[in-house]
């Protein structure tokens, strides 16, 4: 990838000669969410760029859960500069503490400023996932943004519009990595690794890319 992600049959750089990637902010609801929408993109952008910053924020955690969250987080993000959180709002109650979890975006805001930014997709069907993506569009209003997306039994994925090829490799990496990471989630039905690699396959399919799997994302702003 370099610099670049794939639209289509179409490349675009993150570098305009100017300016190269160098601030990556993570966002996710829960602690397994960043890792399944674009854990591959991660793994991706470290291995073509050494000198990438990462925040990396989750919203909702139990001890146990967190616990699984910062450890995921440190082993993916071993080899690059990383500042790692794991806040504790309830799972599925978002919605009921939107104006603490605002609050949280605004102290985001004053604190990093992110050459990019992964978040949820902003249909998802999830309660959770839906306010972090419009609190994130609130908040970060002159960034690029990719929103990601997580398969479960709501059926609501969409049409990538972008999308960024994986090799076979990279993909064995982060579906071993999610499973390995997140065994408190092992007894639901979805959470599996055939999941994981279908939809990698699926999205290859579409963008067409030569590596044969992709990971797919909402982009609702680009400027060239």
């Amino acid at each position: 990838m370099g610099d670049h992600l794939r639209v289509g049959m179409l490349k675009v750089t993150f570098s305009n000669g100017q300016h190269r990637l160098r601030k990556v902010l993570c966002l996710g609801a829960h602690p397994d969410d960043i890792e399944i929408g674009c854990g591959g993109t991660i793994l991706r952008l470290i291995k073509e760029h050494s000198d990438l910053e990462f925040y990396w924020l989750v919203f909702s955690s139990t001890e146990v859960r967190k616990r699984e969250a910062r450890e995921s987080a440190k082993l993916l993000l071993r080899s690059v500069r990383s500042r790692i959180a794991v806040k504790s709002y309830r799972d599925g109650f978002f919605p009921f503490h939107g104006e603490r979890i605002k609050e949280s975006f605004e102290v985001l805001k004053r604190e990093y400023q992110p050459d990019l930014i992964f978040t949820h997709y902003r249909n998802d069907a999830h309660q959770d996932h839906r306010l972090i993506a419009d609190l994130t569009w609130n908040t970060f209003r002159g960034h690029l943004i990719l929103e990601y997306e997580i398969p479960k039994y709501d059926g609501d994925l969409g049409s990538p519009n972008l999308f960024v090829g994986l090799s076979e490799s990279l993909c064995k990496c982060k579906v071993d990595h999610i499973v390995k990471s997140f065994p408190t989630q092992a007894s639901k039905h979805w959470f599996s690794k055939d999941t994981f690699q279908a939809l990698l396959r699926l999205r290859g399919i579409e963008a067409n890319v030569p590596e044969r799997y992709a990971e797919g994302f909402y982009c609702r702003k680009l400027a060239l």
